[in-house]
């Protein structure tokens, strides 16, 4: 019934509707059947992502329409998100390597990195930036390359991922990142940064547990974190002043975990951070405001069963 598949728009066309009739998932880079198509159809015939919409009429040959049917098969049997078929995720502009190692890049972050983190860091001078729990390294090679005269420390405690971002290191040429092995803040003593940024796990134990099968490709490493999302979030409230300079800014991802925290931190004024889709659960909160709160956030995170290594409980400041 393929037969009728002539040209790059009828492959797009077809595998957007098979994507749609067998209920896959969407969300890892592509967050619908057509997109993902289009991804799947440009790789397997070696066209860039960008191709004009004129070469859409162009005609595949039989092997070509073979190995775009191969990719279309394998998404829907298997469940592979099309960025693992790919070998590539697009983030901000930068083309990135991605598979199983780390989470497809896909935060909305990408759009405050292009945006030079304005207004948000109110013309204030950065020297050095921390990608906190980088995974792939998009958040941190991204922010490295739009600005070139920051020092960009990225950090994850895995690493699978941190071989997967180094590969991303040399496709960049990231010459002012360094990669560290760190959980969290842990082997980061004496380090201070003008802007941390970080995108931890936040999914919640029973979304976790509930996720479709696509996600099953991506380390649950970068997903779980404890009954209501925010085991690492509270660690990092409570350990990031420590890492800030005097004027230091903190941006973080908690996604749908944003009403848990508003709940547990109701008196940390968090300046949650409207998308051009709207808020995503993205919040900006000054060095001084996790200073004035520490007590209770640290009271918080030290109740949850893996408070980071710390010389004693309590508040810092």
């Amino acid at each position: 019934m393929t037969d009728e598949l002539e040209t790059i728009i009828d492959l797009i066309r077809y595998g957007a509707s098979r994507f749609n009739a067998a209920g896959l998932t969407f969300g890892h880079s592509y967050d619908n059947a057509l997109d993902e198509a289009t991804q799947l159809v440009l790789h397997a015939l070696h066209l860039p992502h960008d191709l004009p919409p004129a070469y859409g009429q162009a005609k595949v040959t039989l092997a070509e329409k073979e190995e775009v049917l191969a990719l279309f098969l394998r998404r829907i049997e298997e469940r592979v998100p099309a960025a693992y078929l790919t070998g590539e995720a697009w983030f901000a502009g930068l083309s990135f390597r991605t598979d199983s190692r780390a989470l497809v890049p896909r935060s909305p972050i990408a759009e405050l990195i292009e945006t030079g983190f304005e207004p948000w860091l109110g013309g204030r001078e950065v020297l050095r930036a921390l990608d906190l729990c980088t995974g792939s390294g998009c958040i941190g090679f991204a922010t490295a390359h739009y600005h070139p005269d920051w020092h960009v420390d990225a950090v994850d405690l895995s690493d699978d991922a941190l071989a997967l971002a180094d590969e991303n290191r040399l496709r960049l040429h990231a010459d002012n990142v360094r990669l560290l092995k760190s959980d969290l803040f842990s082997a980061l003593a004496g380090e201070h940064y003008d802007l941390i940024v970080t995108n931890p796990p936040y999914v919640t134990n029973d979304e976790t547990d509930a996720l479709p099968r696509e996600y099953s490709y991506e380390p649950e490493l970068g997903l779980r974190a404890g009954d209501d999302g925010l085991d690492l979030a509270l660690r990092i409230l409570r350990d990031a002043p420590l890492h800030l300079t005097e004027h230091g800014l903190l941006i973080c991802e908690v996604g749908e975990a944003e009403r848990a925290l508003v709940e547990l931190l109701p008196e940390l004024p968090m300046a949650w951070v409207e998308f051009k889709v709207g808020l995503m659960g993205v919040f900006v909160v000054e060095r001084h405001d996790l200073v004035a709160h520490n007590a209770r956030i640290a009271e918080l995170a030290d109740a949850r069963q893996r408070p980071a290594p710390r010389a004693a409980s309590g508040s810092l400041f």
